[in-house]
């Protein structure tokens, strides 16, 4: 089954039996790739679509990765910080044997203290740090600074306290109440 113009150009003489034959058979192999590569496309996109998909998921894995180590580096630094603050800045509690109380995490902690030191940190000159599992006294500018970078190590500061407490429209304001009680 030849077409039309074959069995013109052969009956004209232009071209031979072996020529006609030729050409046919690249036609049909040329038909066949194209049939072939539209199938093989097909599943090649299928791949590549794959493919672009699992890059994308390991980007935003690596993404959250590089995330979760840039906050633990930034934690790890803020933590130097407050120690190095604590450790230059810190305040001898005196050799006074007068016991400071104060709560952390729901349980009454202890300091022992010299009464001058007790009055600074009642007045909120001083205030009460926690560096692992012990406190320390520090300046209250030096409790500002760890407050903003960790609010959560600060245990006793009374400077806040006292000025926050204190509304401008306060009748008793002019009368100071004592803090000798002990408890």
């Amino acid at each position: 089954m030849r077409n039309a113009l074959q069995d013109q150009l052969l009956k004209a003489g232009l071209v031979n039996d072996k020529q006609a034959k030729k050409a046919t058979a690249e036609k049909r192999k040329e038909t066949q790739q194209k049939q072939g590569n539209k199938a093989l496309t097909a599943a090649e996109e299928q791949a590549r679509q794959q493919a672009q998909r699992a890059q994308a998921e390991k980007a935003e894995r690596d993404r959250q990765l590089n995330q979760q180590r840039n906050e633990a580096a930034a934690q790890k630094a803020v933590a130097a910080q407050i120690k190095q603050l604590v450790e230059t800045h810190r305040r001898p509690p005196g050799d006074g044997e007068t016991p400071y109380n104060f709560t952390d995490g729901g349980k009454v902690k202890s300091l022992r203290v010299s009464d001058e030191v007790r009055g600074q940190i009642v007045r909120g000159a001083l205030a009460v740090v926690k560096q692992g599992e012990r406190y320390e006294l520090v300046p209250a500018d030096i409790a500002e600074k760890i407050r903003v970078r960790d609010p959560s190590v600060l245990v006793v500061d009374n400077a806040v306290a006292q000025n926050a407490a204190v509304p401008d429209d306060d009748p008793y304001a002019q009368y100071q109440v004592p803090d000798d009680l002990m408890w």
